[in-house]
């Protein structure tokens, strides 16, 4: 049977490397991939009330960004195309890792692109921010993160919001870049935050307040520490959707 296409989508890009053109390591020896699977679950659970989102993977064609060719890029918008030709304009939001991320963000630009969710992205100062306009862009980073910059991070946020974009940054204390320690938080906020930026579900009041924050705004005033976030399952959050 010829399964439905979807009304919204979630689409999960891992993190990988700064070069390289071989093809990703298959199944369990792709480190990177593994790392996102319990995200992956974690976001599925959230939006399972709605059997017409699909949570998918964006498989890569070589395992590193590489330089000027930003080949996660292409893998990306291709899976973007594929679903407005199956799906028609159903809204997408991105969720990356690492590099996946960096992928994310250049890629929300496309039509169907709502938001974005990074997960200690990768966020090179001279990256471009006019894609982001009109898109809600939610970047969650460690503050001990030492493979890509937090600080990096809150400047994207702000370069973005003065370019059009909703923004807020997130920051983890305590935990790393792998989001090896205090997983759950990480599983549990990205969780959330695609849902609610689906409009499905309320987002963190003090995100939805970054989000509103006008385009002038300081790069801290946009940054929510997580002590002042509740993050963990019994956490409540604001009566408040993204659905526009």
């Amino acid at each position: 049977m010829t399964a439905r296409p979807p009304s919204a989508a979630v689409l999960v890009l891992h993190g990988g490397y700064e070069t390289g053109l071989a093809a990703p390591a298959p199944g369990p020896l792709n480190l990177p991939g593994l790392r996102m699977l319990p995200v992956s679950r974690a976001v599925s659970r959230a939006v399972s009330d709605d059997s017409k989102v699909r949570v998918q993977r964006v498989r890569y064609t070589h395992r590193g960004w590489n330089g000027p060719r930003e080949d996660p890029l292409h893998d990306a918008l291709r899976v973007l195309d594929d679903l407005r030709h199956e799906a028609g304009d159903v809204p997408v939001v991105l969720l990356g890792h690492s590099m996946g991320a960096r992928a994310a963000l250049h890629a929300a630009g496309h039509p169907l692109v709502r938001a974005v969710v990074g997960l200690a992205p990768w966020c090179p100062p001279g990256d471009p921010v006019t894609q982001l306009s009109g898109r809600d862009v939610v970047l969650l980073h460690s503050t001990r993160d030492r493979v890509t910059s937090p600080l990096a991070s809150q400047s994207l946020t702000a370069r973005a919001r003065r370019a059009g974009a909703r923004t807020c940054l997130v920051t983890i204390p305590g935990s790393d870049h792998a989001m090896i320690r205090r997983a759950g938080v990480w599983h549990h906020l990205a969780a959330t935050l695609v849902r609610g930026l689906l409009g499905q579900g309320p987002v963190p009041d003090r995100v939805a307040a970054a989000l509103d924050l006008p385009a002038g705004a300081r790069a801290a005033d946009g940054t929510i520490a997580l002590a002042g976030l509740p993050a963990g399952p019994g956490g409540r959050f604001a009566r408040r959707s993204c659905q526009e």
